[in-house]
């Protein structure tokens, strides 16, 4: 696992938050919005708890696709044998300049979620109970400039 040494944690946390997220269900791609409650997602695929994680470019620092497949196929073998329900998932930048294939897990603990985003050298993802506006977990200590988004916790 590798350490996340980031210039500004907090405009990270920031460009995560106003990602764009969507889950693909039977075909149907249904979007997330960090603060956002998932009334689409949670009719369709109700569970108790929710996460979007990825295994794409660790420690935020961009790989090629064939290192990202490789991470992915890692953390689909991880999730398979948890045992745990998955779903296709993909972050992407408001503009299209950045995309990040994933997947929404269901019945997740959130220190399991935690425990994943960090084996997989992640600085963020997205964790949630039924009912609840979509969160931000980042995984690292709260800087002293982070303000407003109070979507985000801040585990490090």
């Amino acid at each position: 696992m590798r350490e996340l040494h980031l210039v500004n944690a907090s405009e990270l946390a920031a460009a995560y938050a106003a990602a764009q997220y969507a889950v693909v269900l039977d075909g149907d791609a249904l979007a997330l919005h960090v603060g956002q409650r998932a009334v689409d997602l949670e009719a369709y695929w109700p569970q108790r708890r929710y996460a979007f994680i990825t295994a794409w470019n660790p420690a935020s620092v961009p790989h090629s696709d064939a290192a990202n497949e490789t991470a992915n196929a890692v953390l689909v073998a991880r999730l398979t044998a948890m045992g745990l329900a998955r779903h296709p998932a993909h972050a992407y930048a408001k503009y299209g300049d950045w995309r990040e294939a994933g997947w929404l897990v269901g019945d997740i603990d959130e220190a399991l979620v935690d425990l994943l985003g960090r084996e997989f050298s992640q600085a963020g993802i997205l964790a949630w109970t039924f009912g609840e506006p979509v969160r931000l977990r980042m995984l690292m200590p709260r800087p002293p400039q982070a303000t407003g988004l109070d979507c985000i916790d801040w585990v490090g």
